[in-house]
């Protein structure tokens, strides 16, 4: 049917369309643009489709007439008529033709450059990715998505001023109507430390539309981080009220409750929370953490295999998880969580970090090594890693190489909080070497940046207790203590919580020592394994009852190393069949996960589930009338 369709090798004449044929003035004053342009392509099919006809031997039949009229029925007949006057269909990529022509282009295309700039995004490549968005805006100012995705892009490379202004383009352009850029805003401010400013635009997003719920949530972690409880109740009520039953309000809601351990009150509302979406990791994560608060251990592992199975994949669950059980003392079924871990989030730096200092507390320091320089490899920006590691070489002699691990971490950054704890630990350091000059300054530029860090202080007031100096070292506790009590309602354990949600491992260390107080003497927890708070919290000021690298602590500990590496992988009592699940859900061999830890390349790392992938089976082919 298609061959027939084909017109002669003589093109035909044009057919006018029906209707009054307009007049030569008025055909003149058409675009001449546009005109030879479809002129144009409609003389090229039909001299393709000559070519074609002549090649194939012609359809010709009957003295060059066209084969159409010799078939039966007016049917046939018109199919032919079409077929002389319709052009061969010619797409055009990405709506340049339209864009070139000065026409807007096709809304499908702004999809396509949004998601081509999440692929740039990815690749880092954000010269290409900003030359889409600016070309999305300029043909489709009104859409706020653009403006929402070239503020964040400038926000990764530390342009800000640069994505306030973009932001404020957008606002503009949108007439103050879409939520979503007043509250990126607003989140941009509150980073900045501007909260005035960020109270300012949150409420316009909710102005803008009272049912975005990201902008009451937003509000609300803002007012708990300046210690406005009461404010942020109110403002979780009101987006209960306008936007429904969320599991972010519920669970915000139930970290509050907990924090004022009515754990009955916080329990209800994680079960709300966990309704509202089962799928929800972060829920079953905080929950299962609140269950750990209050002792009720059996209540929280349940709830971690809750969080494994509504999401396989998610590198926290397998990572506190394993935290949870290397502080009840079941070491093996640890290590086997993190290397689970390790092998469904083979780019994740962190849990590779946490492996090492089990094996350096459990096996030796070359495994751990090993453990560390992966890490590192996959991600040389992760500072954690580097000061971990530079505190086990330090805990095994090697003080140059803990320097230079230390100038690394903050050669990457040297002003946020892992820069502040690097320093303090680098500070304890010289101390032990006996460089007490160089430790005060150290500690002191530590403070600068994270003046709440109880750890920095209480070292620094045994420095001066060593040094002959108590009354240098009570000034340092009170000035300690005043600021401490200058934080109207201090929220670091409810924003612990909260940040899993938008994960940081900072605050996970934070979760898994709540119940332990926070004073020096008792500084070698569970939150000593995670990330870069290990090596600092170890150096505090009753570091020098320490006589090794393991010794003291209540997570990761080797007070009964021997008798904890004989334990059994599966927990008793529980009825989780975690190989089984592992097997079904993810494809892994659990005997093999050795071989998956040892054989992984850092730099062109695999997931063993994709290789493992059983192949797409062949779509069922459609009857060709």
């Amino acid at each position: 049917m298609a061959m027939r369709l084909l017109s002669p090798s003589t093109p035909p004449p044009h057919f006018p369309s029906p209707g009054t044929k307009p007049p030569a003035s008025a055909a003149a004053a058409l675009p001449s643009s546009s005109s030879s342009y479809f002129s144009l392509r409609l003389r090229r099919a039909r001299a393709a489709a000559a070519a074609g006809a002549a090649a194939a031997g012609g359809p010709e039949r009957d003295g060059g007439r066209f084969e159409g009229e010799t078939m039966g029925g007016a049917f046939d007949r018109g199919l032919a008529e079409i077929a002389k006057k319709v052009p061969l269909f010619e797409p055009a990529t990405d709506g340049e033709l339209a864009a070139a022509a000065g026409e807007r282009p096709l809304p499908i295309n702004l999809e396509l450059w949004l998601y081509r700039v999440k692929v740039h995004t990815r690749k880092f490549e954000f010269p290409e990715a900003e030359k889409l968005l600016d070309k999305c805006i300029s043909f489709w100012p009104e859409d706020g998505r653009p403006y929402v995705a070239l503020g964040k892009l400038y926000s990764k490379q530390s342009r800000y001023d640069k994505a306030r202004a973009v932001y404020e383009r957008g606002c503009q352009a949108t007439q103050g109507e879409n939520p979503y850029i007043w509250q990126c805003w607003a989140v941009l401010e509150s980073k900045g430390g501007n909260i005035r400013r960020a109270r300012e635009l949150f409420d316009a997003a909710t102005v803008a539309d009272a049912k975005h719920i990201a902008a009451w949530h937003g509000w609300a972690i803002l007012e708990i981080k300046q210690g406005n409880v009461k404010k942020a109740r109110n403002l979780l009520g009101k987006a209960l009220k306008y936007c429904g039953g969320n599991e972010y309000i519920y669970q915000t809601l139930a970290l509050l409750e907990a924090k004022a351990e009515r754990f009955e009150q916080a329990r209800t509302l994680f079960q709300q929370a966990t309704q509202s979406n089962p799928k929800s990791c972060a829920s079953w994560l905080a929950w299962a953490q609140v269950e750990m608060r209050a002792g009720n251990n059996t209540m929280a592992r349940k709830l971690f295999e809750k969080a494994v199975q509504a999401s396989p994949k998610n590198r926290f669950s397998w990572h506190v998880w394993a935290l949870f059980e290397a502080n009840e003392g079941n070491i093996d079924r640890a290590r086997k969580l993190l290397k689970i871990g390790h092998a469904v989030n083979p780019r994740d730096p962190v849990i590779l970090q946490s492996l090492a200092l089990l094996e350096y507390n459990y096996s030796s320091a070359n495994v751990a090594r090993v453990l560390f320089r992966k890490a590192s490899q996959i991600d040389p920006r992760h500072q954690p890693v580097w000061i971990a590691w530079g505190w086990m070489e330090w805990k095994e002699g090697n003080a140059r190489t803990a320097r230079a691990l230390y100038q690394r971490a903050l050669s990457v950054n040297s002003t946020n909080e892992c820069a502040a704890r690097c320093l303090q630990a680098w500070g304890v350091l010289e101390q032990r070497a006996g460089n007490y000059t160089a430790a005060r300054r150290l500690l002191r530029s530590s403070l600068s940046i994270n003046s709440q860090s109880e750890v920095t202080w209480m070292t620094w007031a045994a420095l001066e207790e060593e040094q002959g100096d108590p009354v240098r070292a009570e000034e340092i506790r009170n000035l300690y203590f005043q600021q401490r009590i200058e934080v109207v309602d201090d929220a670091s354990w409810v924003m612990g919580f909260l940040d899993i949600i938008d994960p940081a491992l900072d605050s996970v260390k934070k979760l898994l020592n709540l119940d332990q107080p926070s004073g020096p003497v008792k500084q070698d927890t569970v939150k000593s394994t995670t990330e870069s708070n290990l090596p600092t919290t170890r150096s505090s000021a009753d570091e020098s009852s320490e006589s090794s690298a393991t010794g003291g602590t209540s997570g990761f500990s080797s007070n009964d190393a021997d008798n904890s590496s004989s334990e059994a992988a599966e927990t008793p009592g529980s009825d989780f069949d975690l190989d089984g699940f592992i097997k079904k859900r993810l494809g892994l061999d659990p005997s093999e996960l050795d071989a998956v830890l040892e054989g992984s390349d850092p730099r062109g790392v695999v997931s063993q589930r994709r290789n493992r992938r059983l192949p797409r089976k062949p779509l069922p082919l459609l009857p060709v009338p």
